[in-house]
Formats: C-alpha cells, structure tokens, sequence
C-alpha cells in the first residue's frame, strides 16, 4: 500500500487477454540505500563511474542458490536419483541453480583474466537483449565498436545438451573451467536441458548514487536476468557466498 494512496486515482483497469508470463519483462529499476558503509569511499565512486560506462559482469546472485546453498545441495540429489517427486516448478529451480553454478565459474575466470568484458578469438557473441549472436574469430572492427557501445557481449554456457558453440581460446578455456564439475554436466544433460548462452556483461542503465554520512543510495536499471545483488558485490563487501571461484564451498 501506498502511504499517499488518497492522492491517487485509477482511471481504469482492464485484463490483458495473454498471461503475464516469467521473464515477460524489459529489466528492473531499483532504488537500494546501503548504511554503516566504511572504507575508501574515492575507490567506490572510481568503481561506480566504471559500471555506468562499462557494464557489469552478469553473474548470478547468491539468492539464486537458496540459503546456504541449499538449491545445490538438493541438485545433487536430484541428479542422484535421491530427490523424491517434486513438482515442475521447484525442478526448475534447481536445475538453475546447478546451470547458475556453471555459469559463474566461466564468469568468475573470465573476470580473473580480466576478458569479460573482451572478445577473445573463438567467443560466442550475444546481442544486448537477445541470446542470439555469432561466432567471433577476431579482427572484426564492426564487433569491436558494437561492444564498446555495449550492443553486444561475450557469452557463457548456460549448460545443457548440445555444442557450446565456441572455439578456439574460448573453447579451451570453458572446457579447462568445467573438467572438475562433471557430476554437474552430466546431470543437467541427463535431464534433458539444452545448451544456452547468456552475456557475461550486462549494462547499467541511469546509474546514480550519492554518499554522505557513511550512507550510499544508488539508483540504477538493469536488463531481466541480471542480478541488483551481482552490483552490490562489485561495490561492498557484504559477506554473502559467491558459489563462483573455485575456492568457493559446495555442498558435499
């Protein structure tokens, strides 16, 4: 409920003759007030003026992966036989979270290496808004300006049946990445999804903040899919696990 709802007036309300559906969105605005902040205040406003200019990367957000991790460890057990019967909805949740998992781990190197925001020859290039793309195999001038304009971005699997789609470097590397998480491949293609890619970078729309009194309020848009939380990780440290290194814990 609004506070302020007296002042407001409902001209009219109609049903849309389609479900809404998930997903059938264009992105999300929020607004988010951070207290108690200490530290270098002058790096965190370098930080910020960087994400409205160049994007952020795209990971998943640690809500994606339930308390403690929980989606994961009953992934395990889904991919185990061990599940028992559940119902559609929860399946697909814990079949993203596995899928999620993948993900950040491809993310979390490409950051490493400081390429996730690069086209590295061989790289699976999706169009800001879309999935699909092209094959990149480098000494493409028209690509290179489209992804400094943040028209498009370097991709990474969100894993299933099928080719990845990449090559070379790109290849070599995501093969490197996810040798140690088989049980997690083999799963997710056992239960019959299929390869995807999603950006590994995703653009921050009408980013403002202010900082005064060790209180940081921001103010930002970001695409469906991308994570408020993945931001804020880029920001403060708040002491949530990541679940995308490969030192990071994972249910036994």
């Amino acid at each position: 409920a609004l506070d302020d709802a007296d002042s407001l007036r409902v001209l009219q309300a109609t049903r849309h003759r389609r479900k809404l559906r998930r997903g059938a969105l264009r992105g999300n605005r929020f607004r988010l007030r951070v207290r108690g902040l200490t530290g270098d205040t002058g790096r965190l406003e370098e930080t910020l003026v960087r994400l409205r200019a160049r994007g952020m990367p795209n990971g998943f957000g640690e809500q994606r992966f339930g308390r403690d991790g929980g989606n994961l460890s009953q992934a395990l057990r889904l991919f185990a036989g061990e599940a028992g019967r559940l119902k559609r909805p929860q399946r697909g949740i814990l079949l993203s979270a596995a899928r999620s998992l993948l993900f950040n781990r491809v993310l979390a190197r490409r950051v490493a290496e400081g390429s996730w925001e690069r086209l590295l020859p061989g790289e699976r290039v999706i169009f800001e808004g879309s999935r699909s793309g092209f094959l990149y195999l480098g000494d493409d001038a028209a690509a290179e300006r489209r992804l400094q304009a943040l028209d498009l971005h370097p991709s990474g699997p969100l894993w299933g049946r099928g080719e990845p789609g990449t090559a070379g470097a790109v290849a070599r590397l995501e093969r490197e990445v996810l040798a140690p998480l088989a049980v997690w491949r083999e799963g997710l293609e056992r239960l019959g999804l299929k390869m995807e890619r999603r950006a590994l970078r995703a653009p921050v729309s009408g980013l403002q903040w202010s900082l005064a009194d060790g209180c940081l309020e921001l103010e930002f848009a970001l695409p469906k899919g991308a994570y408020a939380t993945a931001l804020l990780r880029e920001l403060i440290d708040y002491r949530a696990p990541s679940y995308d290194s490969d030192q990071a814990h994972l249910p036994p």
